[in-house]
């Protein structure tokens, strides 16, 4: 009888288990909406990155179905081969005017295009100066890039600029940090890195996967938000999240993008988009250029929801996105507060280590331009009934 050499994982998942860990995940049943159905319970959905409710928008819809009808279901081949089509051009092209670029390149994912670009264009004689609380995929890239990683303290410049200031002039460096960061909700340090990175001849890096159609005029950016068009050598979108889709992309200028498509192992080793997909992120582009409205309705109802759980005294820490975490402490108590908003009719993830740290647990709630007051009253009030009884506040 062979013995299971993967037997040791049953311990590791006990453990999840006795620490509160461990979740099982809850199955989507109808359209990714402000208001919808998981294991059978509808409820308003607090727990989704679409921002700005188009998965569902009707132009989407009809232009990955007409794409589907003219060009098929697949591309068949990674884009280095046979899988770069007109469409894909189209997009890429449409992003670049977008981000105020001179080019683009898309990925599969946007932790593809973060771990991707951070690998391709740092070596082992390279050093990445990285914000502690940046993006899964950000550390991974590092890892693979085999630079040095000196990691600064979350928004701590001062602490960014001594970590350059022992550094040989004659090393290539990195600086990179979230635009927004993903379990906060707070805004990267942009112009206080930006000055550091040309004081220091550092290549400046911004992850803007979560302020891609949030921040800036039409949902360009935190770049365009605070103004620094043109200091920033390397910007990371996704597709997957405000704009409703899937994938990632990287804009930069020309020689990026090109040494990107060479060298960027996801780019080559990966099938390009479906045609449906890349129809559905242009016409993404087009709602939020033409239907400005649909961002601004997004803040109305952040501005309302983060006022009702502050007025209740939960700590929702130093947010200022659409990312509001619910800080409660301990892993057990985020996820049994989690599991009773539920049954309430409220879906709001809990989040704990190592996504968090240890005493950092939380509920990550994410409201949408398309949760009407009614939704949000509706998830406050189940949120003091619950948050009362298990002494949250």
């Amino acid at each position: 009888m062979r013995t299971d050499p993967l037997a040791y994982l049953w311990v590791e998942l006990e453990t999840l288990k006795q620490q509160g860990l461990y979740r099982r995940l809850r199955i989507l049943e109808d359209e990714q909406k402000a208001k919808t159905t998981f294991d059978h319970r509808q409820v308003v959905n607090l727990s989704s990155n679409n921002y700005l409710g188009l998965t569902t928008h009707p132009k989407l819809r009809e232009r990955a179905l007409a794409a589907t009808r003219r060009l098929g279901v697949g591309s068949g081949s990674v884009r280095t081969i046979a899988g770069t089509m007109d469409i894909h051009m189209e997009l890429e092209r449409r992003l670049a005017e977008f981000k105020n670029t001179e080019a683009v390149v898309v990925f599969q994912s946007g932790f593809a295009a973060n771990a991707g670009t951070v690998a391709a264009v740092l070596t082992s004689d390279d050093v990445v100066v990285s914000d502690e609380l940046n993006h899964a995929s950000i550390v991974d890239g590092c890892r693979l890039s085999r630079a040095t990683i000196k990691v600064f303290p979350h928004k701590d410049v001062d602490a960014a600029r001594r970590v350059l200031q022992a550094l040989p002039a004659s090393k290539r460096k990195l600086l990179i940090t979230d635009g927004v960061f993903s379990m906060d909700g707070d805004l990267g340090a942009l112009p206080d890195l930006c000055a550091l990175a040309e004081e220091f001849g550092c290549i400046m890096m911004v992850d803007d996967a979560h302020a891609s159609g949030v921040f800036g005029k039409n949902g360009r950016g935190t770049i365009d938000h605070f103004g620094v068009h043109g200091r920033v050598d390397i910007q990371v979108g996704t597709l997957s999240k405000a704009i409703g889709a899937l994938g990632g992309y990287v804009a930069g200028s020309r020689a990026l993008v090109d040494f990107l498509c060479h060298r960027a192992r996801p780019f080559l080793f990966s099938t390009s988009h479906p045609p449906a997909v890349a129809a559905a992120c242009i016409a993404a582009i087009d709602v939020v250029m033409e239907e400005p409205q649909i961002i601004d309705r997004l803040w109305d109802n952040t501005r309302f929801f983060k006022a009702g759980l502050t007025a209740l005294g939960f700590n929702t820490g130093m947010s200022e996105s659409p990312i509001t975490p619910v800080i409660v402490g301990e892993a057990a108590l985020a996820m049994k507060l989690s599991d009773r908003l539920f049954e309430e009719g409220v879906f709001a993830q809990g989040i704990g280590f190592p996504t968090v740290p240890r005493d950092r647990a939380r509920l990550r709630t994410i409201v949408t331009a398309t949760h009407t007051r009614d939704d949000l009253q509706f998830a406050l009030d189940a949120f003091a009934k619950v948050g009362r009884r298990l002494g949250v506040i």
